[in-house]
């Protein structure tokens, strides 16, 4: 009875590009992208495929507006207050946790197709705007930005897949010390220095190193 009454209630609120969307993204946490078809996502919003071709055409755009709301939500603190480089590493820590919350999104956001500014491009504007206020020389300002851009993209991207790659049911500790011993097995005249760093990897917390990464750029970009 309780099912029933909750699937009436959803037939009754009127179905949106948003309520898509934000079914979308549930279902690729769920199940990635391989299992967001249009026949999962119209059962989970209690209606028909064709309803949802009202609004969005295919599976290419409905994928691109999912990542586009997860960006957004990720970069839609408020930093009129923060410095730069406050700003900076908020949006840098939105960005990794979004895309450890949703480690498709990393994979989705360099081919996402969109008539507007893609997500990538809002990251970048609001990563240049701190790096100006930082007064960094207009002769180098993209190459900051943009060393910021690949920076926060690349290791939130490899953090990402390094979750999806995990063995079903191993936690991260598990993972860790599994991948540190078999740093710690190889051969010591072409990897002294993997294996020298393996302890480190076995207790390093992946956001604390992420946010480190991003002071040494920041502090690199102030040097000069």
């Amino acid at each position: 009875m309780a099912t029933r009454t909750r699937r009436s209630e959803r037939r009754q609120e009127p179905l949106s590009r948003e309520r898509i969307v934000a079914a979308a993204v549930e279902i690729l946490d769920t199940v990635d992208e391989g299992g967001l078809t249009f026949r999962a996502l119209a059962e989970r919003l209690s209606t028909g495929p064709g309803a949802i071709y009202w609004h969005v055409t295919g599976k290419a755009e409905l994928l691109a507006a999912a990542t586009d709301a997860v960006v957004t939500t990720a970069i839609s603190a408020d930093d009129a207050d923060a410095t730069p480089q406050d700003a900076i590493r908020a949006l840098a820590l939105g960005v990794f946790d979004a895309f450890d919350a949703h480690p498709w999104v990393g994979a989705n956001l360099a081919r996402t197709p969109s008539p507007s500014p893609s997500p990538k491009l809002r990251i970048f504007e609001r990563i240049g705007r701190q790096v100006q206020a930082l007064g960094v020389p207009e002769a180098t300002l993209f190459t900051a930005a943009s060393t910021l851009l690949n920076y926060i993209l690349g290791v939130a991207g490899q953090n990402a897949a390094n979750t999806r790659k995990a063995r079903p049911g191993a936690n991260r500790t598990e993972f860790l010390d599994a991948t540190a011993a078999a740093w710690e097995e190889l051969d010591p005249g072409r990897y002294a220095f993997t294996r020298d760093v393996a302890g480190q990897l076995r207790e390093h917390d992946d956001r604390e190193e992420f946010l480190a990464g991003i002071d040494l750029i920041l502090g690199g970009i102030t040097a000069g």
